[in-house]
């Protein structure tokens, strides 16, 4: 690894606990109704929006009435992106006139933004438009990412309260995150990206003059060998005659102009990559997501947006520590996530810096040529470079984020093995808002009944006794996505669709491709791989329930562990009690956490990247 990647990665660390530390607090304050100043810009309109909804704020909910309000709330939301998608086309807002959206891929983008995946079998500028981008996809950008933390508040509740019957109200859950928290955030973010060069703008496109005259684009229709002048949009011969020539005879004997000016997509961009990022969503405005100049002008906006992508997760460890009352408790799971993340940004940094074994074979230097400098650039911005591309290659996968600067499908083998391992890993390694750190809790919960066994006693759980009831319901929340990952994967294998017209590589390097699609669907993180189409009907349909079943299926056993947590009494610390707090916890913690993974996906990535890596360097 080179200095200057070291340095950003220490860099990057710095700010990210500096910021998280205030922002946790601020957190804190916001749930337990704290927030003064903030109330009193902002409490006029909270208590507007319960009027409107004749919701009682002070009316808490059980368990199973928090769960159906969520599940309810999430699926008329996912009804109502799927209508929007297929009308749009009907629809205002519409300036480029793009057509609805195919029934398949409306209801695969429906279930991504619904349950903050974001997942993208289509390229956005060319498919949404400005209403469905805004009012459809940034609605569930918002109040998807504030689902996550609002099933993380009841568990934490679960832990300090005791004999309750109640977690809380979801409606209040989710209406102070958004209002509070997301939608402050936001507006600061997109308007330093503004600034940095990110368009906001109700216009289709703007058009930019070409340096090189370019011929025209033929139709669909047209025969092969013909163009269409951008003028009159009359095909003729590009056979017969030079492209600025004259058109044969029989076509009217007219000329084809050149094309001297290229239109560029524009639209609400900076919203848009605001809340992708802080709410781990990471569903780009344009196809190549932050890769796209217009989304991640600049070094500066790359660093900004990529310290967005862990700043309200990692901060929500310090709002966890306060809540129960327990800063080191907070700063235990903090370190638990970066001791996983951290030595995979190392692996990825230090591969993507090896030169191509294709060009290391070639009579040149690669590491002065211009193709390689200094490593493998293939697919990586130049003016990001190897170290900004690893990073961030690594922090969206840790987090459920899912959003791009370079493409994973040309990383090195290991390189590549590393952003699905962390995604396999469940999401725990900051992970999504909210939902990263109530993952990380169930692992605990496993932990400490681990622990439990081994010293022959009940395990507790910051003075909660962890029974057979929490252990199932845990059990299920760990094991759910590993299912649907692995048996989305292995159906994909079978079907004709991958091998005839999804994939555009075979062997492992193609297998890793299909490992990375379900992987990233089954754990809510939505970045891709490359290399797969994922539009046709058995990956639209197969994507979508993969990620449903991940998202929900978690949500409420997580929901089901806080009911019963908060039920049971408060027991005092004994001397048979496991410290939470120290580095003996954290270590075994961050063994579950890769003992699980391992024994679930290793196998796979046996087949895929490391078989990869073994064949280019026998």
């Amino acid at each position: 690894m080179t200095a200057t990647g070291i340095g950003q990665i220490i860099l990057y660390a710095i700010v990210l606990v500096a910021l998280g530390i205030p922002l946790g607090a601020y957190m804190a304050r916001v749930y337990t109704g704290q927030a003064t100043f903030a109330q009193r810009v902002l409490g006029p309109v909270e208590r507007l929006f319960y009027r409107l909804f004749g919701i009682k704020p002070d009316q808490e909910q059980s368990w199973k009435q928090y769960a159906i309000a969520a599940m309810v709330f999430n699926l008329l939301g996912i009804v109502v992106v799927y209508l929007l998608q297929r009308m749009q086309a009907h629809l205002p807002e519409n300036p480029n006139g793009l057509a609805n959206v195919d029934p398949r891929v409306a209801f695969n983008t429906a279930v991504s933004f619904g349950t903050n995946t974001n997942w993208q079998a289509y390229g956005g500028e060319s498919t949404m438009s400005h209403l469905v981008q805004s009012a459809a996809l940034g609605v569930q950008n918002f109040v998807s990412a504030a689902t996550g933390m609002a099933v993380l508040i009841p568990l934490i509740r679960g832990f300090t309260r005791r004999h309750a019957d109640t977690v809380g109200s979801f409606w209040v859950d989710l209406t102070r995150p958004t209002l509070y928290i997301l939608l402050p955030l936001s507006i600061v973010l997109a308007v330093f990206l503004v600034q940095q060069g990110v368009p906001q703008t109700t216009d289709g496109k703007e058009t930019a003059a070409l340096l090189d005259a370019q011929p025209g684009t033929p139709p669909a229709d047209a025969r092969p060998g013909t163009i269409v002048s951008p003028v009159d949009d009359q095909p003729r011969d590009a056979t017969r005659g030079g492209v600025n020539g004259p058109a044969s005879p029989d076509q009217g004997g007219r000329e084809s102009p050149p094309v001297i000016n290229q239109p560029i997509a524009v639209g609400p961009v900076a919203s848009q990559v605001a809340i992708k990022q802080l709410g781990t969503n990471g569903g780009g405005y344009y196809n190549v997501k932050s890769a796209h100049p217009l989304e991640n002008p600049t070094p500066l906006s790359n660093f900004v947006e990529c310290l967005s992508i862990l700043l309200i997760s990692g901060a929500l460890c310090f709002t966890f520590g306060r809540m129960i009352g327990s800063r080191k408790q907070g700063i235990a799971l903090l370190v638990t996530m970066a001791i996983l993340l951290v030595p995979f940004v190392a692996l990825t940094l230090q591969q993507e810096q090896q030169p191509s074994p294709a060009l290391s074979s070639l009579s040149v230097d690669a590491q002065a040529s211009a193709l390689q400098p200094g490593g493998n650039m293939e697919g990586k911005e130049a003016r990001l470079g190897i170290s900004a591309s690893a990073l961030w290659s690594t922090t969206t996968t840790a987090a459920s984020n899912g959003s791009v600067n370079s493409m994973h499908d040309s990383y090195t083998p290991l390189g590549g093995m590393s952003p699905i391992f962390l995604m396999a890993l469940g999401e725990v390694s900051f992970g999504g808002v909210g939902s990263g750190l109530y993952g990380l809790l169930i692992f605990a919960i496993v932990a400490v009944f681990i622990a439990g066994l081994m010293v022959g006693r009940t395990p507790e759980f910051l003075g909660k006794k962890i029974e057979a009831y929490e252990m199932k319901m845990a059990s299920f929340a760990i094991l759910v996505p590993v299912a649907a990952v692995l048996l989305g994967a292995a159906f994909a294998c079978l079907v004709d669709e991958t091998y005839t017209k999804a994939l555009s590589n075979h062997g492992p390097h193609g297998f890793s491709e299909v490992l990375y699609a379900f992987v990233s669907q089954g754990n809510n993180n939505g970045s891709a791989f490359g290399g797969l189409t994922a539009s046709g009907t058995f990956y639209a349909t197969a994507g979508g329930i993969c990620m449903w079943v991940a998202r929900y299926w978690i949500i409420l056993p997580t929901l089901a562990i806080a009911g019963s947590l908060a039920k049971k009494k408060i027991v005092p610390p004994s001397s048979g009690t496991l410290p939470t707090t120290g580095p003996l916890f954290v270590v075994l913690l961050v063994g579950v956490v890769l003992l699980v993974g391992a024994l679930s996906f290793v196998p796979a990535l046996a087949l895929g990247p490391i078989v990869e890596h073994l064949v280019l360097h026998p």
